[in-house]
Parts: C-alpha cells; structure tokens; sequence
C-alpha cells in the first residue's frame, strides 16, 4: 500500500498537516524491547517546529502517545501505535489555497489524481507526515544499537550544502559527533560554513524567499551482506526511502554522479586485508557492492529543493483552469534541510533494519547448510 514502508518492518504512517493528529503503525517490531515514551521523544525534539529563528515558527511540543504494542516498559511483538496530536495549526492561513494552485507544491497533482485534496497545509503531502517516520526510526536505531553490541552500528546526517555554500572537501573527510552536528540550528558541522549557511537562510526569509541544499549520511558497523542482488538492491531502498522524503530531488551513494567522469582503474575500490578481515583501499561504492553491503562505511547524498511555499505573489492558475496570482501564507520553514536531518537518519535506520531481519530470515538461521 501506498503508505505503508518495509517487507518486515512495516511502517505506515497516517494524519494530515492541519487534522487532529498524526502517527504511526509498526508490525514486525521484536517483542521485549525495552521502550519508553523518551526513546521516541529525543529524536521527534530534533524534527519539530519552531527549534530555532530559522525554522518555520509553528509552535507543536509533538508530544508522543503510545496507542499499543508497549506494556510494562517493553514491546508485545504486536502492531505498536504511536500518536502526536496537532495543536497549533492555522487552517484560516490556506483558505485561498481551496481554489489556486500553490506553484511546486502538490496541490494539483493531488487534484488531478484523486479529484479531492485537503487544502488546509497541504493535507497529506506536508512534511507534518514525516513525524510518523522519526518515530518509528527511533525503533529502529534502538534495534540496530541491540544488534551490534561490539560495535555499535552509526547512523549520522548532517548538511554539507546550502544554496551554493557547501562545506569544503577536507572538512567531509571527517566522521562527524553527533554533538558537532546539533552545534548549529543549520546542522552543519563545520561552524565557519554554519554561520555562513544561518546568515544565507535568514536572508532569503527576508526576502520572503526559500532555498535547497544538500544533506549528507554516513552509517558506520553496518556488516557485509546486507541488500538482495537485484530489485531490492540496499542503495536502491535507501534511494527510494529518501526520494519519498518531502521536497528530495536528488540520490547519489558513493562516487555518485562524480564517479561518471572517472576511469575503471581510477574509481575500483581494491579489496585488502586489515586487522584480519577484507576491507577495501577506497570506498567509492559508499559501502554497497551489487547492491549488497560490503563492510566499509555508508555513504549517500540527498538533495533538497527550495521550499516551495514562498512569500512572494507568483502566477498561478485555480481549479476552474482560470489564470490568477498567489502569495504564499501561513508559517513555512525558508530552507527544510536543517529539519530534514533527523527524518534522513529515520528512513535509513528503518531500511538498515528491514534489511537486517530480511537477512536473518534467508540465511541466518541456516548458515550450517554449506557444512
């Protein structure tokens, strides 16, 4: 179904921008996980509104309830419900969103697909969803923790680029801490760049305009043999999970488009031994060979576009195909990338997870077969 997420670990996430609540179903969760209201909370406090001056000045707590699936402190194995409930919307900001096309947003494909659409914040289509997402993501970076006790597997996004400031090459070079990244309200974890990137961003609010950017991710302890060889590839589900992310325009793992300009003998990543295991010198695939995990560190790009709601008047046509003027209204983020970071981190641990049990199922409990 459309808007349901995982083989396994199955994630549907229901709710509109301006109704009464928004949530999440999950089936498949392991039982006897311990889980607390704080495990989900921390990370939904990362993707709420109205966190810093240049953000969208919506002001939700997101507060989480826990419908089903957690008793005494721990999962039941069954369907586990979550639920944040919408406080601080202003429907009366969209009214004249009934009738006019909001140029780039979804309003007319919505329209002409299902002949109705909720115009109040966009319905469905807001970014209001993805709080379905980082709360079941949080489940899933708690599971994958658990699954890699040794070393413990690292899921870290951080924005490398807005509008054309971009962090300089040996600044990528580094694994960034989580704490370097939640230093600026940009999320960017070089500081010269973040103070650049806020300056930029509060500029374009101004002007009552919007811009894109670049957010990169890195997964550290992910274990060779991850993936499936041919649909299911890991990067193409970690390339499907970003592009279902609001406003993502862009997905390049490893060398990405880079790596077109590049030689075979240039871009190969050669297999050695280290530290008595096969590693490889470089890591261009970003970790993922024949859409399998190799071992080597995640490394994908995802590429947001301007918002697209701005305050600005813009030709636009209504529903009745007459061609009219709007101007944006309501309280919008001037650049989703900084909120964007958390759902990012979400939607990879839940591939990462899905993935982990899809392969325990095939192959872990036969692994003596070959003996």
């Amino acid at each position: 179904m459309p808007n349901t997420f995982g083989k396994l670990f199955t994630v549907t996430t229901w709710g509109e921008s301006h109704g009464p609540a928004v949530g999440v179903v999950i089936d498949g969760c392991p039982p006897n996980l311990p889980l607390t209201v704080e495990d989900i909370q921390a990370e939904l406090d990362r993707r709420r509104p109205g966190q810093s001056d240049i953000v969208t000045p919506r002001k939700e707590e997101d507060k989480v309830e826990f419908l089903s699936g957690v008793f005494e402190g721990r999962t039941t194995g069954t369907s586990l419900s979550m639920m944040v409930r919408n406080a601080d919307h202003r429907s009366s900001a969209y009214s004249e969103m009934r009738d006019k096309f909001r140029p780039s947003h979804a309003d007319f494909t919505y329209q002409s697909k299902f002949g109705i659409r909720d115009h109040q914040g966009g319905g469905r289509s807001s970014a209001r969803e993805t709080i379905g997402r980082v709360a079941a993501g949080a489940i899933a970076k708690k599971l994958l923790t658990l699954a890699t006790p040794e070393h413990p597997l690292i899921v870290r996004a951080f924005v490398t680029q807005i509008h054309d400031l971009a962090m300089p090459a040996e600044a990528l070079a580094a694994f960034p801490t989580l704490a370097e990244v939640e230093a600026s309200a940009v999320r960017c974890p070089h500081p010269e760049t973040a103070q650049k990137m806020i300056e930029r961003i509060k500029s374009v609010r101004s002007d009552g305009d919007s811009v894109g950017g670049v957010i990169e991710c890195r997964v550290r302890g992910v274990p060779a043999g991850l993936g499936e060889p041919v649909f299911d590839r890991l990067e193409a589900d970690l390339a499907k999970a970003m592009l279902s992310l609001p406003a993502t325009k862009g997905f390049e793992i490893g060398s990405g488009f880079a790596g077109s300009r590049m030689r075979g003998s240039e871009h190969n990543d050669l297999f050695e031994m280290r530290d008595g295991a096969v590693h490889t010198r470089t890591n261009r695939s970003g970790g993922v060979q024949g859409g399998i995990s190799n071992g080597e560190e995640i490394v994908f790009r995802v590429a947001f576009k301007p918002t697209a709601t701005i305050l600005q008047p813009q030709p636009t046509v209504d529903i009745h195909g007459q061609e009219t003027e709007l101007i944006g209204r309501g309280r919008h983020d001037p650049c989703v990338v900084p909120r964007a970071v958390p759902i990012v981190e979400a939607m990879t641990s839940l591939v990462l997870v899905d993935h982990w049990m899809r392969q325990h199922a095939q192959c872990g409990l036969f692994k003596n077969l070959s003996r």
